[in-house]
Formats: structure tokens, C-alpha cells, sequence
């Protein structure tokens, strides 16, 4: 055994210098990855953050996840290949049509669709699988079905991470000339009389509304969609917006920085964009399922995000258009600026909340076709049956790059501002030390609510602006239960 020089050798009969080696390799690269992360950590800290250092931590998480499938998968190969089937049961959805008289080797092709002369990556591989062969079966999965399908989920998550990564610093990138209408904004003293204006003389109101006294939906849609492309936010939309936000949360703050707090609460979302949920990896499953051959169903997948992003677009100017409409609808002349009225009645089921969700699936689609075509790629080939037929397969990367510019360039930055105009307000509206002592006191709150016969005198946060002593619990219920429910 130790001098067979054809046959791979054990553990036991490998020179000691060749495992410290590679031990020390792997070791090192772990290292160095996970300084890479706390630096990275400790730097998001520094620069006040939090949010970002959430979803750090969501990575963290994501990526501990995929160690404990690396080991169960590692643990269980021995185990799932010695499980032998007839070589019939193989002969049912595969994603590629097997050659002939080939069918001795259908336990590798349910998931890779490849037959015959498969390499064994694994020394325990070949053993495994001749385990059911000598008894005139095939295994359940190959040891190299397993191998690849353990390379394809790490390579999904980390496409998936780098592709929100990178869509929401695009978002960022072009939400900061909207820094410079906030600048602009502030400098502004409001000092100038207050006019009275038709309001067709407003131009947000003349970009949306057209001034026609009845409008048609199909045509208000279509704007909608196309607008999307170009100048998805314009100034006067901004100014507009902001102004609406203002007089429905905080009337009596007109200075507030809108701006600060749209890119925090957008810094808030993306540690729920960048997780892999439970139902992602439920339709991640149902993906692997439906890829038989003959039935093109990632020529799907690539379309569905696409369309899906391209509707919420769509609605996102929608909503905008409404706005307009709206108030082009309740008065004829405004003394004063235009002032909107935000309302959850614009979005989808009155939750704009929906909308970062479909996001979430967008990109978690888009991060699948895009990491399911290099690893093919660099697995297979390009021109390997489960690739597909070229013009299919350079059509999907297309719609996959433009899904994703378009979802950092238009589609986020629509999110972060519309998302505003709804009924209610993120706890981001506070900033991290307002935010520490409110939560505080809502949990203070809790506790009271459950029992009300008991006087207290616990002082609020210094980070809300002072000591305030609650001294009646019944007096006060009302306001800390809906500060409890806002956080």
C-alpha cells in the first residue's frame, strides 16, 4: 500500500513535511482573511458605521454557515456513497441528455451532468463509488457530484456578497450628487416671502403632471417605466420629496439633514440585502430541480429578476408621479413651497417594505446566473451541454450585467429616497447615541407596561438631551408604547 506509486496514498503514508506544508498554507490564508475582516470591522467602528458593521457580521455569519455544509458534506460523502440505486432511477430529469452506453455512470449526472471518466478529486472518492458498482448499482451522488456541489454554494455565496457589495456602493456613488442639493438646501435661509403660485407653475408638478386634468393611466405607467432610464431622480424630485418628508416627521426641524439620515437608513438595509435567507436557499433548491434539459429554465431565471426589477423601477417613479398628481389634484394655487403628502396607500399592499425585499430576491437571482455561469465555465467549459447554446448563454450574461448596473445606478438610489414616502419613519432618523437611549427607554417601557402600579424614577439617556425623571407610569404609557412599537 505504502509503495504503490499509481494509487493515491493515505494520510498515514504521506510525508510529514508535505502535510505541515499545506497545513501552514491553509492556516495562513484563514488567518490573514479573518484580520482582513476584524481590521475592516474595527474600521467601520471607528467611522461611526454600525449599520455597515451589521452586516459585516452578517457575512461572518453567512460564512460559518458555509463551513458547517463544507463539514456535513465532507462528514457524509463516505456515508452518501453507499447509497446504491438501480441505474434506471438515474435515467429521470437530467440536465443533460447522457451519450450511449454510458449509463454505468448516471450517479455523477444528477447534478453535473457528466458521464464516464470522471475524476476523482477525493481519495476516498474511487472507493466509494466502486462500492455500488460491484454490486451492479450506481451511488445516490458521486463523490465528484458531491465535490462540485460543495465548490458551486461557496462560489454562489461570495458572487452574491461581491454583487451587493458592489451594487450598493453604485447606489451610494450616485446618490452623493444629491449631496450637493442638500448642501444647497441648507444654505438657503428661507428668508424670501412666501408667494402665492397656480400650481402648474411648479415645475415637479409640470415634469409629472403634464398639467392635463385627467390622465391616463397606461400612459402615466409608461412614463413611469421609461423614466427609469434617465434621470431616474431629478432635482426639483429631490427637493420635493424631502420638503414632504419634513412636514409629515419633523415639522419643526426645517434644517433637517435628509440626506444623512436617506444614506443611514440605506446603510441600515443593506445587511438584509447582503444575507442569504431561508427562502433564498428554498429557491435555490427548486433552481437545481428545474434544471432538466430541454426545458431552458435559466433562460428564466435570468428574465424573471430582470422583469422583476424593471416593475419595481416602474412603480418606484410611480409613486413620484402620484405625489404630483395628488396635490395637482387637491388645490388649483399654493402659497409657499410644494409640500407632498407621504402615504403607505402608494405602495404594494401599503408595505413599503415589500419593496427592499423584492430587491433581496433580485440580486440573489441575478448573484445565482452569474455564479452558475462561471462555475460551468471554469468547471466545464463553455460549450458543455449544461452550459446551454451559446447565443443563449451570451444572452443571459448580457440581461445579468445590465440587471445589475441598472439595479445600482437607478433602481437602489429610487429605493433609498422613495421608500421615505411612506406613513411612517426608520429609527435611523435618530442618529447612534439617540438611538442607544431610546431603545433604553422603550425596553424601560416594556417593563412598566407590564406592571402599571409601579413608580419609578428612571432618568432618560443623556444622548436625548437630558435627565427627564418618570415618575407616573399611566401618564406616560401612551407615549412610550408608541415609541416601544416605532423601535
Amino acid at each position: 500500500m505504502a509503495g504503490g506509486g499509481g494509487k493515491a496514498k493515505p494520510l498515514e503514508f504521506t510525508p510529514t513535511w508535505i502535510v505541515a506544508s499545506v497545513c501552514s498554507v491553509i492556516v495562513i490564508i484563514s488567518l490573514l482573511f479573518e484580520r482582513l475582516l476584524h481590521r475592516l470591522g474595527k474600521r467601520l467602528m471607528r467611522s461611526r458605521k454600525k449599520p455597515l458593521y451589521e452586516a459585516l457580521l452578517k457575512v461572518k455569519e453567512e460564512l460559518m454557515l458555509l463551513g458547517f455544509i463544507s463539514l456535513l458534506l465532507t462528514v457524509f460523502q463516505g456515508p452518501m456513497g453507499k447509497l446504491c440505486v438501480s441505474p434506471g432511477t438515474m435515467h429521470h430529469l437530467l440536465p443533460c441528455k447522457p451519450p450511449p452506453h454510458k449509463t454505468d455512470h448516471l450517479g455523477g449526472a444528477v447534478f453535473t451532468g457528466v458521464m464516464g471518466g470522471a475524476r476523482r478529486l477525493l481519495a476516498g472518492g474511487a472507493s466509494s463509488d466502486e462500492y455500488c458498482l460491484k454490486k451492479g448499482k450506481v451511488p445516490l451522488l458521486s463523490s465528484e457530484a458531491i465535490h462540485q456541489l460543495h465548490i458551486f454554494i461557496f462560489v454562489l455565496a461570495v458572487t452574491h456578497f461581491v454583487l451587493s457589495a458592489i451594487t450598493v456602493l453604485l447606489g451610494i456613488a450616485q446618490t452623493r450628487n444629491w449631496r450637493h442639493w442638500e448642501a444647497k438646501i441648507q444654505e438657503n435661509d428661507g428668508g424670501a416671502p412666501k408667494m402665492i403660485k397656480h400650481v402648474q407653475e411648479f415645475k415637479f408638478i409640470q415634469d409629472h403632471f403634464k398639467g392635463h386634468r385627467k390622465r391616463s393611466r397606461i400612459f402615466g405607467w409608461m412614463r413611469s417605466f421609461f423614466k427609469q432610464f434617465y434621470g431616474s431622480v431629478t432635482g426639483e424630485d429631490y427637493t420635493t420629496m424631502r420638503l414632504g418628508f419634513i412636514m409629515k416627521h419633523c415639522k419643526g426641524t426645517p434644517k433637517f439633514n435628509f440626506y444623512s439620515y436617506m444614506i443611514r437608513a440605506l446603510e441600515f438595509d443593506f445587511k438584509k440585502v447582503v444575507g442569504i435567507s431561508w427562502y433564498l436557499w428554498a429557491m435555490l433548491m427548486i433552481f437545481l430541480l428545474l434544471n432538466v434539459q430541454g426545458w431552458y429554465v435559466y433562460i428564466w431565471i435570468t428574465l424573471v429578476p430582470f422583469i422583476m426589477l424593471l416593475v419595481v423601477g416602474s412603480k418606484m417613479e410611480h409613486i413620484i408621479t402620484e405625489l404630483a398628481y395628488e396635490v395637482a389634484q387637491k388645490h388649483t394655487a399654493i402659497r409657499g413651497d410644494l409640500v407632498v403628502a407621504p402615504s403607505d396607500d402608494f405602495f404594494w399592499f401599503h408595505r413599503p417594505k415589500l419593496v427592499l425585499l423584492l430587491i433581496h430576491v433580485v440580486l440573489f437571482q441575478n448573484a445565482f446566473e452569474i455564479a452558475f455561469f462561471f462555475w460551468l465555465l471554469v468547471t466545464y467549459g463553455f460549450k458543455s451541454c449544461i452550459m446551454g447554446k451559446p447565443t443563449y448563454v451570451i444572452t443571459r450574461i448580457v440581461i445579468s450585467v445590465i440587471c445589475q448596473l441598472l439595479c445600482g445606478y437607478s433602481t437602489l438610489p429610487l429605493y433609498a429616497i422613495v421608500s421615505h414616502m411612506g406613513t411612517s419613519f426608520k429609527k435611523t432618523i435618530f442618529d447612534d447615541n439617540v438611538t442607544e437611549g431610546l431603545v433604553n427607554w422603550a425596553e424601560k417601557a416594556r417593563r412598566r407596561t407590564r406592571n402599571p402600579n409601579k413608580i419609578t424614577t428612571e432618568p432618560i439617556d443623556e444622548a436625548n438631551g437630558g435627565a427627564v425623571q418618570m415618575t407616573n407610569t399611566h401618564a406616560n404609557s401612551s407615549v412610550e408604547q408608541g415609541t416601544a412599537r416605532l423601535l
